[in-house]
């Protein structure tokens, strides 16, 4: 499943420094004309010079690995079956992606609110508001957390305004949808190793369906990313970097000008275990997305397609339908009513 570059610019993505943005015009200049290119010919790029320390990233990862290293009696008593909201612990093969079971376990979280039961007339995706799960056991486990979500929503923040003035357009545009209402969604992942009957799919390939992902990875490496020649390529971690991708709300804005890119993990060695923290900055469940005003608008390539995956304007309905597909055992559970007959 591994594949080889044959062009050196594979070797890695871009590198932006974000830093770089307050060292005077030309410096900035510069800067938006990288994240410009990575953000259109690519849709992946490494974001270092984000702000965020080391003492904030450990906090974070040691909590984590401390979870996955509770009994899994302790783990299982937040299983997000449990959860209407989709909040909670997945054990290893009850996510899907693209219809098949994805070889890792993981802890949901999202903004702590309490829960919002749709009534007569409302959106379904209101299920999607309510409170986390948090082990008893590890207090520190929630407090890191929502300080990431918190930290790495200000550095979101930041990028987007960046990126949007890199492409010529108003940096505030999409400001509205965010703030207080946001719908910000963090994943703590351990993938333990590959499968027993052979299969390597950590992740499937997909796309991400919000505006941006800020991904730490640890040193096992097994991300893929979809180039321009249609392959797969490994994505080598670099440390003290995120790796960010752009979400497919930002190629409906832009009508394709920017690019959301298939991704993919490959899961790593049997008995290597590989831990992996995407953050997904998203906008307020009710928000309806605007198309983009700027001037390459006409430049723009068109949305990519697929049957399979359509696009909704309104993101709870997005984020609802990969909610339904990669659960399907809380969808059963808690929301037959909102599956499609087969």
């Amino acid at each position: 499943m591994t594949t080889h570059a044959t062009d050196p610019s594979y070797a890695q993505l871009p590198i932006i420094d974000l830093s770089a943005a307050d060292r005077g015009p030309e410096e900035r200049a510069r800067f938006h004309a990288r994240l410009h290119s990575a953000a259109h010919d690519v849709g992946f790029f490494q974001l270092t010079g984000h702000g965020v320390t080391r003492a904030e990233t450990d906090a974070l990862t040691s909590a984590m690995r401390a979870f996955f290293a509770l009994p899994e009696a302790d783990r299982l008593a937040l299983d997000n079956v449990n959860s209407p909201h989709f909040r909670g612990y997945t054990r290893t093969g009850d996510e899907r992606t693209g219809g098949a079971r994805d070889w890792r376990d993981q802890l949901d979280i999202g903004a702590e609110r309490p829960a919002r039961a749709p009534g007569p007339g409302e959106a379904p995706y209101w299920w999607l508001q309510g409170p986390n799960q948090w082990p008893a056991a590890l207090p520190e486990l929630r407090t890191a957390a929502l300080a990431w979500v918190e930290k790495l929503s200000a550095v979101a923040q930041r990028l987007l305004r960046e990126l949007l003035t890199a492409i010529g357009a108003p940096a505030g545009f999409y400001d509205p949808v965010f703030g207080a209402h946001a719908h910000p969604h963090l994943k703590l992942v351990r993938y333990p190793g590959s499968a027993g009957d052979g299969t390597a799919q950590g992740v499937g390939a997909h796309k991400d369906y919000g505006f941006l992902t800020l991904l730490l990875q640890d040193t096992v490496g097994g991300l893929q990313v979809q180039r321009a020649d249609g392959r797969f390529h490994e994505v080598p971690p670099l440390d003290g970097a995120f790796v960010v991708n752009l979400g497919e709300l930002l190629e409906v804005a832009t009508n394709g000008y920017l690019v959301a890119t298939n991704h993919r993990v490959v899961s790593p060695p049997a008995a290597t275990e590989r831990f992996s923290v995407p953050f997904f900055y998203n906008p307020a469940l009710d928000a309806k997305i605007a198309p983009l005003p700027f001037p390459h608008a006409e430049k723009a390539r068109g949305i990519s397609t697929d049957p399979s995956n359509p696009l909704f304007a309104e993101y709870g309905y997005n984020e609802l339908k990969g909610k339904l597909r990669a659960h399907p055992l809380v969808a059963e559970r808690h929301h037959a009513d909102l599956l499609t007959p087969a």
